[in-house]
């Protein structure tokens, strides 16, 4: 039985992405041109749209037409690492991991804020509801694509005693987590993941140039670390779109895949 007429033109249309004879970003011909090049009804063509919208090949921007969806290179993020490092949150990890794998690293000055902690994340932080944290937040890019939107939140408690770079707009090169074992003697041994996935926000999604039709979801990690009195002394929120984000976990000795 051959396909119905949506199919075959949705299926015409795929082949002329995967060849390349429509580029990635290029707009389609209107709904009218299609309807008269394949001699069929609007509602013919809005299904085989609608069909390349469901495979992730075309999005259709208000106002403005359909245009095929812009490839991106996905960036690999090993999720393990040292108990007494930032991991892969940690700015200077960042900035040398990018760098390893000839991509081109980029994020925003750092903006901080002093808020009142919600009740879980009073919790998370052993604090008292309703207490001061400071909030770091920067968004991060790679080979000039929005890659990552990344918020820490440490006691106020921790500025108060000292560590008065926290509450300062500006990056702090050997990261927080050495600068914090040398202000305040307050060293990580550890650190806990949560990863959810989840719909972008509106924030997100404006960030991230993200399909409207939220066909795209976020990789949500959220990272506690504890110091040697097994205490909270940092909450991380981490999101990642995940349609340019993959993550390995390695257990165990696990040769790097870039020497094998």
């Amino acid at each position: 039985m051959a396909n119905p007429m949506y199919r075959q033109i949705a299926e015409d249309l795929r082949e002329q992405i995967e060849s390349g004879a429509l580029e990635p970003g290029q707009r389609l011909r209107t709904e009218l041109e299609l309807r008269e090049r394949y001699n069929a009804s609007r509602n013919t063509v809005r299904d085989a749209i609608k069909w390349l919208t469901n495979l992730g090949l075309v999005e259709t921007k208000p106002g403005q037409g359909t245009f095929v969806v812009q490839t991106i290179d996905p960036f690999v993020t090993t999720l393990t690492g040292d108990a007494d490092g930032a991991g892969f949150s940690g700015g200077a990890v960042y900035l040398s991991e990018v760098s390893k794998q000839d991509r081109k690293p980029a994020f925003s000055p750092v903006q901080v804020e002093i808020q009142e902690a919600s009740d879980e994340m009073a919790t998370t932080l052993g604090i008292t509801k309703g207490a001061e944290v400071i909030s770091r937040h920067e968004r991060r890019f790679i080979d000039g694509t929005p890659w990552s939107m990344q918020t820490s939140y440490y006691p106020m408690e921790f500025a108060d005693r000292g560590a008065e770079r926290l509450r300062r707009a500006r990056d702090i090169p050997e990261g927080t987590v050495k600068y914090l074992a040398h202000i305040l003697h307050i060293r990580q041994v550890g650190y806990s993941d949560r990863i959810t996935v989840r719909a972008p926000n509106p924030i997100e999604a404006d960030f991230f140039k993200l399909p409207s039709d939220g066909r795209v979801p976020m990789y949500e990690i959220t990272r506690t670390a504890y110091d040697g009195n097994e205490q909270p002394m940092r909450v991380t929120v981490t999101v990642y779109p995940t349609d340019r984000n993959q993550f390995v976990v390695n257990v165990g000795e696990v040769p790097d895949p870039k020497s094998t």
